[in-house]
């Protein structure tokens, strides 16, 4: 798989699933393989994902396979309200709060975030710059002046925000995966919310990339936010936004610059009454 140019998490994954069946079947006999996938509990979408590294395995082994029939059912991703969001970047730790709100207002992936170096923080223009994975393009995002405020108040030991560059990007990655979901365990225990337990880091980039169609109704606007290369992986946001109108918390203006701070915090201007201003903004 190195040979052939494929990334190194794909690889670890891969190598993870094949040591997996091992264990429970002859991973050298395809019959053995199938009938262990057959009665296990494993859902479709994962028996997909094994099906996918079996077939590269048999292929390198040149061992004859014919691919069971499981099909990919993709679920809609749970979307949070924003003030639970909000919530639980409130109660992790420094560091984790820096790294969540990176994820909601840049819609990033996780492995992209982790990388991000301090060179990227491009504190004059208000912006970050995003290393791609999955082969998708290069991006810069605009971010907020908290988040910019937050990634200045962490120390600076490295040249990467987040991860420590002599240290193995992949598994300390994981570590800080298991540190996050430890706190957000302590959170939603203290908040008596176990919604918070839903919320993934892969979850504030589902909710960004809703709210941002939801706001634009323009896919191909989410698509390179997302950096997606296929649209059919960004038209499962346009089934996430008939929302309700008690979901959204409402605001008024009299001024400028009362407008300007709504807009700023991202409330969406609806209509004028009685000479005030009115804004919305999802819950």
């Amino acid at each position: 798989m190195q040979k052939e140019g494929y990334k190194e998490s794909t690889t670890r994954s891969c190598v993870k699933v094949l040591k997996a069946v091992a264990r429970r079947a002859d991973l050298l006999n395809p019959e053995s393989v199938k009938a262990y996938l057959a009665t296990s509990s494993l859902s479709m979408s994962r028996k997909q994902t094994v099906i996918e590294h079996l077939d590269r395995f048999y292929r390198w082994k040149h061992i004859p396979f014919t691919r069971p029939m499981y099909h990919r059912i993709r679920p809609l991703p749970f979307i949070p309200l924003e003030t639970e969001v909000d919530a639980l970047i409130s109660g992790v730790g420094a560091r984790t709060a820096v790294f969540l709100q990176l994820m909601k207002e840049a819609a990033c992936r996780p492995g992209e975030a982790w990388m991000l170096r301090w060179i990227d923080v491009d504190c004059e223009r208000s912006c970050v710059r995003l290393m791609p994975e999955k082969n998708s393009e290069p991006r810069e995002r605009k971010v907020s002046s908290r988040l910019l405020a937050m990634l200045n108040a962490l120390p600076r030991k490295s040249i990467n925000v987040f991860h420590d560059p002599e240290a193995d990007p992949i598994r300390s990655l994981e570590d800080f995966r298991r540190t996050f979901i430890n706190q957000r365990h302590r959170v939603a225990e203290r908040l008596q919310n176990p919604r918070l337990l839903q919320i993934s880091f892969k979850t504030l980039r589902h909710w960004k990339a809703t709210m941002e169609y939801h706001k634009t109704k323009d896919i191909l606007h989410v698509m390179r936010l997302l950096g997606h290369e296929n649209i059919q992986n960004t038209l499962v946001y346009t089934h996430l936004v008939e929302f309700h109108d008690s979901e959204f918390i409402c605001k008024v203006a009299r001024t400028v610059e009362e407008a300007k701070a709504l807009v700023e915090s991202g409330f969406d201007y609806v209509t004028e009454v009685e000479g005030v201003k009115l804004f919305r903004k999802r819950k």
